[in-house]
Parts: structure tokens; C-alpha cells; sequence
């Protein structure tokens, strides 16, 4: 198998395995929520302000966690958490916070048993099982980063056919405004 295809059906799996239960809470949750903040460290974070701006451009109240200007998260907000393993320090204390506030919180994450997923309200698991024999082809996680951009992209098409947004619309949110 070649690396295009390696990769491609690697994530096609990883996303496959979200439960269904999970996917619909989460595009319930962003919608019905005050604000939504999300937060990941590294490549995750990435993936999480990849995610951010498009739910910004869907008109969404969204902030990226440890910007000068995040406001504070607040009861009737969503937390929205990524971690690979499940165990970065700083992504699990933003947990331990933000449902100490009162927030609710859900984690994408690669792993189901972790720390993350025992300090979230509910949890996404990508499954990662079979994608550390191809660390030569996708290394340190590159799998679990994709997979995870790819999902949040399916979100946001199902939170455009929900609210009845079209790509003209969130075009006029876009930050060029050209």
C-alpha cells in the first residue's frame, strides 16, 4: 500500500469509529451552547483552531483557549478538548477547570481511557488501534491530527445543513474580506 493510501484509509477508519451517539451530541452541543471554547496543545491545537474558525465563519461564538483575548468560559459553555493520548497536562487541567465552572465538556481524543476522557462530560475516541505499525509512513500522532481535522469537517457541513448556512454566507465572515 502506498503512503497516500495508507494514510487516507488509516483516517477513513479512525473517523468511521466515532459513534454516532457521540457526533450528534457534539453538533447538538455547539449549537445549543452560549460560546464554545476549544483548546489542544501542539498539532491538536491546530487542528482545534482549523475547527474554531470555521465554526467563527458559521457565525458561532468560538474562542481558542490561552489567547490574550479568550474571555472566561462560563456555565453555560461548551469546552470543546483535544489530545491524542489523552493525557497533555495543559488540556486536562482546562478540563479539570471548565467543569469545575460548569461548563460542559467534550474531548476528542485517540485513546478512551485516559485522563481527558474520566474529566470530560463525554468524549470522541478516533481509533488509533493499527496505526502504530505505520509510524515510518505518519509519525507522532500524524494519523489521530488528520483524522481529527477531517471530523470537525464533517461537523461543520452537518452544523451548515442544520442552521441553513451556505459557504456564501460564512464567505462574508471569512477574516480576508475580499
Amino acid at each position: 500500500m502506498d503512503t497516500f493510501s495508507t494514510i487516507v484509509e488509516s483516517c477513513r477508519r479512525a473517523i468511521g469509529s466515532v459513534d454516532a451517539d457521540d457526533r450528534e451530541e457534539l453538533i447538538r452541543r455547539i449549537m445549543d451552547c452560549r460560546k464554545v471554547f476549544i483548546y489542544g496543545s501542539g498539532r491538536s491545537g491546530l487542528a482545534g483552531q482549523l475547527f474554531a474558525v470555521r465554526l467563527v465563519q458559521l457565525g458561532l461564538d468560538v474562542h481558542f483557549v490561552g489567547e490574550m483575548t479568550t474571555p472566561i468560559i462560563g456555565p453555560d459553555d461548551l469546552c470543546i478538548l483535544i489530545s491524542n493520548t489523552g493525557r497533555t497536562s495543559s488540556v486536562v487541567q482546562t478540563a479539570v477547570i471548565a467543569r469545575r465552572i460548569g461548563s460542559y465538556v467534550i474531548s476528542v481524543t485517540g485513546t478512551d481511557d485516559c485522563e481527558l476522557c474520566r474529566n470530560s462530560d463525554r468524549s470522541i475516541v478516533l481509533d488509533m488501534s493499527g496505526t502504530e505499525s505505520i509510524g515510518d509512513i505518519a509519525p507522532l500522532g500524524t494519523i489521530f491530527e488528520d483524522s481529527t481535522i477531517l471530523f470537525f469537517d464533517c461537523i461543520v457541513h452537518d452544523i451548515m445543513n442544520l442552521s441553513g448556512s451556505t459557504e456564501d454566507k460564512m464567505r462574508g465572515r471569512h477574516a480576508i474580506w475580499v
